[in-house]
């Protein structure tokens, strides 16, 4: 696993040790950037379950001003970290030990509102719906923002949740990657 663009394009990323997570491959990885980016000019991104941390140090690597991580595994974010620590992007995250529901809590509760947030939940347990219901109705994604979802490729999600409506769905094997932003029509209707 490796940062597949950017400034720390061809760094070596640790993974999280056992199966309790699978990192999205580097092929996938490049084709997601290349679908919301590939580079950024600046902005904050929300890694919610983010395992070794690959595709918040990716947007970091492209462009992104600064990422908040949350997993809720200690050896996820002992391994984020790590990863952090050998990119030397300390001072450009956040790390939080936390399941995705409280994290998004205490994020609305400091009034928070990202430009991409990234969501790549254990494929079992999948809350996508639920997760998009709650980033719309607290508004946490800017009205030129991009969510990616990360799921398996025989899901297929809502085409719109509330204000948040799918832009593009693309399928790499059993991995799905759904992409939604804010419709421009809704805002400003309350």
């Amino acid at each position: 696993m490796r940062v597949v663009s950017g400034d720390l394009k061809g760094r070596v990323l640790k993974a999280v040790p056992g199966t309790s997570t699978r990192p999205t491959t580097d092929k996938v990885k490049e084709s997601l950037f290349n679908m919301i980016g590939p580079y950024f000019t600046g902005g904050l991104g929300l890694d919610l379950f983010a395992g070794s941390g690959g595709l918040g140090i990716e947007a970091l690597s492209r462009g992104l001003d600064q990422v908040i991580f949350v997993d809720r595994e200690g050896k996820a974010i002992h391994v984020i970290n790590e990863n952090l620590k050998s990119c030397g992007l300390e001072e450009k995250a956040e790390v939080y030990r936390n399941d995705a529901v409280r994290a998004l809590k205490a994020i609305q509760k400091r009034e928070l509102v990202f430009d991409y947030i990234f969501l790549d939940p254990p494929y079992k347990k999948q809350q996508l719906v639920k997760l998009l219901e709650m980033m719309d109705k607290e508004g946490l994604i800017h009205q030129e923002g991009l969510i990616v979802c990360e799921h398996a490729s025989d899901i297929r999600l809502p085409e719109k949740i509330g204000k948040l409506v799918q832009t593009r769905n693309e399928k790499y094997g059993i991995i799905g990657i759904t992409l939604y932003n804010v419709d421009a029509e809704d805002e400003g209707e309350e």
